[in-house]
């Protein structure tokens, strides 16, 4: 798709941005931890302080609950910074490498430092964790930063822009608001680094941008994230967490899971322990039931309802349904039974709370199946038997995975996170976040004036030869 040529208008405040950020950013990678700490706090605090505002926002938006935006958005990034205010002094230090005996006398060791300008560009399913969330990370290496939310969320994009703009001058964060085309203003500049989370399709896109400048990235993006469960699990456990995870934020999440792999011999089970759980958690009117966020806009509820009705035509037995309202976009949890692997909800990746159930008799068949489709960003096993696990593991490729347990891994401070080939490449979270916004720097100093490499100097005179044939069989 060929878009249209940003505005001049447009292209002078980026580029006005652009300068002021390059102007201040030595200032700002000099700052130290006690600084860095000192604006995460303040971040922190800004978030906190908007609460109400904040629900309020996502419930504009897509009808997000309170509750789910209590967790998965306002805790899940408080907890990102308070993780990284704790650690983030000894990320900061040089680390020390052992030194080989070709290299004695020589230390070596590897520096972090700040790449520098970058540029974060953020999805609308988590749309305040998913944009806050890296800036920590950019935040803590020392970088200046401008963000451009998604304009799928527009009330929680305004509202970033003033939690940022509480604590950060648009030298340091800057916010840009806008459709596709600020994306492309944004993606025609050099950046040190793009840390980009959504679909694959636009990863591409921001990947052969990033390549016109040799600009570093991270692509965090999704897939069909499989869920496969053996026959002698605990099926109420798996039942109760699958449906938890498939139907949290609407099913849209990139690591929700997108289809079930059950043995054969437990579908039967899982299907009604499943229909259960959907009443427990999330059937509208049941004590302390959970309300389901709405589909972002009318393009993804047609989108989702049409996978469903193409799903059904080509043979799929509908096991949960509710109803669909277009006026709300609210899509009730739907399980489908018996869906043929050519339908196009097991070509697509579905974001939506719909769930289609799949069989296998023998392992290797379930195994065979998610290996011949592209690496997902998650994969789940749901098993006590450290055999299955392990073949799984083995036989199949993904960015992460989780036994006995969906999501979770996702808030993990020590786990980074990440994709795999059309997944998505690169890691954030925690450390793996600060070293991702980082120049690893590689220094090695030698102390001696003629050091043991000298050895080997030209000219190759017979004793130098002798000791480059030594050292090339025995060092």
């Amino acid at each position: 798709m060929t878009l249209p040529d940003p505005p001049a208008k447009l292209l002078a405040r980026i580029s006005a941005i652009r300068e002021s950020q390059r102007a201040n950013a030595p200032a700002v990678a000099a700052t130290g931890a006690k600084e860095r700490r000192e604006k995460l706090l303040g971040l922190e605090r800004a978030i906190l302080e908007r609460r109400q505002a904040i629900h309020a926002a996502l419930w504009s938006d897509f009808r997000k609950p309170p509750d789910e935006v209590d967790l998965s958005e306002i805790f899940a990034t408080v907890t990102e910074a308070r993780h990284t205010r704790k650690h983030l002094a000894k990320w900061m230090r040089p680390r020390s490498v052992s030194t080989p005996i070709t290299f004695l006398g020589s230390r070596s060791w590897i520096t972090p430092e700040p790449q520098g300008c970058v540029l974060v560009i953020s999805p609308w399913n988590f749309p305040l964790m998913l944009a806050l969330g890296p800036i920590v990370s950019a935040i803590a290496a020392g970088n200046c930063v401008v963000l451009k939310p998604s304009e799928l969320t527009p009330a929680t994009s305004s509202l970033l822009k003033q939690i940022l703009g509480a604590v950060f001058a648009e030298d340091e964060i800057a916010v840009v608001e806008g459709d596709a085309s600020v994306a492309q203003a944004l993606l025609r500049e050099k950046w040190n680094h793009i840390f980009f989370t959504g679909s694959t399709t636009v990863g591409r896109i921001v990947m052969k941008a990033a390549a016109e400048h040799l600009s570093p990235v991270t692509l965090e993006l999704g897939g069909k994230s499989p869920v496969v469960v053996e026959a002698e699990t605990d099926l109420d456990e798996a039942a109760r967490k699958i449906v938890w995870g498939k139907l949290s934020n609407g099913g849209q999440q990139c690591i929700a899971p997108d289809y079930v792999l059950v043995e054969r011999k437990a579908e039967a089970q899982l299907l009604e322990k499943m229909k259960e759980q959907v009443r427990k958690l999330f059937a509208t009117g049941a004590a302390g039931a959970a309300e389901i966020a709405s589909a972002v806009d009318d393009r993804n509820f047609r989108r989702v309802s049409a996978l469903i009705d193409g799903a059904v035509a080509d043979g799929a037995e509908v096991v949960v349904s509710g109803t669909r309202d277009a006026a709300t976009r609210h899509i009730a949890p739907t399980i489908l039974r018996g869906v043929s692997p050519g339908s196009a909800i097991m070509r697509e990746e579905i974001f939506g709370p719909v769930l289609p159930v799949l069989t296998w008799d023998r392992l290797e068949e379930a195994i065979r199946f998610v290996a011949e489709r592209q690496p997902p960003l998650a994969l789940y096993v749901f098993s006590r038997n450290q055999r299955i696990v392990d073949q799984v593991l083995r036989g199949t490729r993904a960015g992460t995975t989780a036994i006995n347990d969906v999501v979770v891994h996702f808030s993990h401070p020590n786990l980074p996170f990440g994709g795999f080939m059309e997944s998505g490449f690169g890691r954030g979270h925690g450390k793996a976040g600060f070293d991702a916004f980082s120049n690893l720097r590689s220094v090695l100093e030698q102390p001696w004036r003629v050091g043991p490499t000298s050895v080997f100097y030209p000219p190759y005179t017979k004793l130098v030869r002798r000791l480059i044939h030594i050292a090339v069989r025995w060092l």
